[in-house]
Parts: C-alpha cells; structure tokens; sequence
C-alpha cells in the first residue's frame, strides 16, 4: 500500500539526507571521521545523537581506517552499521574496506565522490568510486537528495540480506548534492521500519559469539580460499535481482522506484541513448526533452548500481539502438575511453550493431552543461550515421595535436 502520504517534506543538503536516512534505518553503531565534503554527515549524525533521534553508540576515531574496522567488527558481532567517507578517506581505509568485504560484513557506507589522490583536488569526480571498484563492495549511485535517503535506506535492506550479506557503499557527486539543498520525502519512522521487517522474518546470520568458535579475518588457503571468493562473486551477481526486488517492495510502501540496476527515460522508440550516473542524469533529461521536441529519438539509461555491473540489464536496454555515448565522470587510466565505457565495451557482441563512444566530462567540479551533453548527443547521431567520431571526447577539454 503506498503510505506516502504520511511523509513529511523537508528542505535539506543530500549530506544531511544521508544521515537521515541512516537514522531511521535504526543503526546500532556508527563511526565515522571527517573529510571534505563528507563532513556535513557526521556533523548531523553527532546532532542527532545528542538530541536523542539516534539511539546508537556514536564512536569518534581518529581516522578512517579505525572507522571502518570498528563498524567491520560491531557489524560482525550482529549489529546493524553505518559509515561515510569520501577521497582521500576511502583510500585510508582501503584495507580495511577489502577486509570488510572479505569478511562479508554487511555493512552500509557512503561515499561523497571527490577526486582522489594523484593530483591534489578538493573537487568532484567519480575517481574515488573506481579507485574501488573492484573491492568486492556493491555500489550504488544516487542521482539527487531524494535518492540519497531512499537509497542509504534500501541499502540496509540489500547488505543485510541472507542471501546476499556483501557491504553496500552508497555514491552521490561531492559539492553538487552533498551542499545542494533540495526538498525532500522524508519517509515515516514506521514505514521505514515496516521496509526493514522482512530482515527479522529472514535465518540468522553467522556472527561471533563470546565462548563460541568462529573464524574471522582468518587467513584464507588453497580451496578454502577459493571456496569463499567463489561464493562471494556469487553473492554480487544474485544482488542484482536483488535490488529490483527491493526496489519495487520500497515503491509499493513510499511511491517511489528508481528501476532498481537501472533506469531507462524515454529509451522504448529512441534511435540514440547516452548513459550516464550521478547528478549529470537530471540535466541530460532537460537536453533529451528539448531535443525530443526537435523530432530527435534520443534517451537516457541511467547506471544506478555499478557494482556488481549490469552487464544482462544494459545490454537488453542497448540491444538494436543506433548508437550510445557513455558519459564518464572519471578516467579509466591505461584505457581507451572511461571507465564505465570500457566496461560496456566488453560487451559489445551482445548489442549486434548497436555503435559505442566514449566522454569524458564533470571531473575536478567541471560542470557538465546543456551546452556539453547537446555536443555528446551531436557526435552519438554523427557517429550513428557512420561519420568520422574519435572514440573518446574529453569535452570540457581540448588539447593541442600531440600535446602532453
């Protein structure tokens, strides 16, 4: 039943949405440190704390790296978890956070994306999100303040699954959302617990137990090793269906669906598609509109999960479409092309004919403008009609030939 009527509308930065958001999930445990942009979230969280909407052991460390292994350690003992970071906190903790995955901690972060280390950038960019990409996390990725809460919420109930028990790390682009203030659909505290129940209804999961045996963080040899990689590679492909589940179960009691892997605007009868993710999603939909109105069969396909990644979702959505540009926020390095481009472009056999190209824009706060997407729709039709495109295009940048 959609109870969405019950909500409460509220004007807030997609930081505070996060923390929202993981209030009503009811976490038992939350630590977390301070890092630009991020730092907003555990500033609400600590507010809340104090006024008493958050009934959780509120740990301040002195790093990132002992954030997340004490959240890895409340969350293997059974408790529900919540983290953020962003950048240069994520690389921090990076051994940390493959150890949580190892570990199969279910536990829910998210990351504000800024640019990571490399060049020094206190700026948005998805850099950070590929950095990890391959951690054995899933990753989700909002497009606005409303996602950010929704998403933060669903996270719970996909990390916790019993049968998919895998930490969920929740993206949104750092400077445009997590300051941005927007209204928001805060849901009810007994709707979201209502959201959460099926959790309870669900077998225990393994936790440790004082007296009792248990391995964790063991060292992993041979088939025993194997085994867990195995069943964990497993897990991430089941949480695909997974998510569709859930977010159809989330639409039935909130009024809202974000397609679950992905979500498709006006994709049926397009001939052209970019693919995007993020907050660039809702500009390239006023460019898709405007240009619809031009008699241009042109769609979005927006990557809401990355990890595990769609590949079964995109290339049914893609198949028979004359062409696809796929807009990156962030660089594959030693690659052709961005990073969720190559990736697509790996399956490329699955789409028939269906023409690829690659851009690149919005990264170090590089705003990606109507101006920019109308040229990627341009050079997708260019390339549509067989004419001469190079296959990637830093838009906002145009170097000098065989400049460095």
């Amino acid at each position: 039943m959609n109870t969405k009527e019950k909500s409460q509308l509220k004007v807030m930065t997609g930081n505070a949405a996060a923390a929202v958001g993981a209030t009503l999930a009811r976490p038992d445990v939350v630590a977390a440190y301070p890092i630009t942009p991020q730092t907003e979230v555990i500033e609400k969280l600590s507010e809340f704390h104090a006024n008493g909407e958050l009934d959780a052991e509120l740990i301040t460390v002195e790093g990132e790296n002992s954030a997340m292994n004490a959240v890895m350690a409340a969350s293997l003992a059974g408790g529900r978890v919540f983290t953020a970071t962003s950048s240069w906190g994520l690389v921090f903790m990076y051994d940390a956070v493959l150890t949580a995955a190892g570990a199969r901690a279910p536990i829910v972060m998210v990351n504000v994306n800024r640019e990571t280390p490399g060049i020094l950038a206190v700026s948005c960019g998805q850099q950070d999100m590929i950095s990890t990409r391959d951690c054995g996390w899933i990753f989700l990725i909002a497009e606005d303040c409303q996602d950010i809460i929704d998403s933060v919420i669903m996270a719970y109930r996909l990390a916790e699954d019993y049968d998919i028990q895998v930490p969920v790390m929740v993206h949104y682009d750092g400077f445009y959302l997590s300051y941005l203030s927007e209204v928001v659909d805060v849901p009810t505290q007994e709707n979201v617990d209502k959201f959460l129940s099926v959790l309870n209804d669900q077998p225990q999961r393994t936790i440790l137990t004082p007296g009792e045996q248990i391995g964790c963080g063991s060292h992993g040899i041979l088939d025993g090793y194997v085994e867990l990689r195995y069943k964990h590679c497993l897990a991430l492909e089941r949480a695909k269906d997974k998510i569709d589940i859930i977010d159809k179960e989330f639409e039935d009691i909130f009024g809202r669906s974000y397609g679950g892997q992905i979500e498709e605007y006006k994709l049926d009868d397009a001939d052209i598609v970019l693919i995007g993710s993020g907050s660039m999603c809702g500009t390239i939909r006023t460019v898709i509109d405007d240009r619809r109105d031009k008699g241009l069969k042109v769609g979005l396909l927006k990557l809401r999960m990355y990890r595990p990644f769609p590949s079964e979702k995109l290339t049914k959505a893609l198949k028979g479409k004359k062409a696809v540009g796929v807009v990156d926020r962030s660089i594959a390095f030693g690659f052709k092309g961005g990073p969720i481009y190559t990736e697509l472009k790996a399956f490329s056999e699955d789409m028939k004919d269906t023409k690829l190209v690659s851009f690149i824009d919005g990264i170090a706060n590089t705003d990606i403008t109507k101006n920019n997407i109308n040229k990627m729709i341009d050079m997708t039709c260019d390339l549509a009609e067989g004419k001469d495109v190079p296959e990637v295009t830093w838009i906002s940048y145009a170097p000098q030939q065989g400049g460095e």
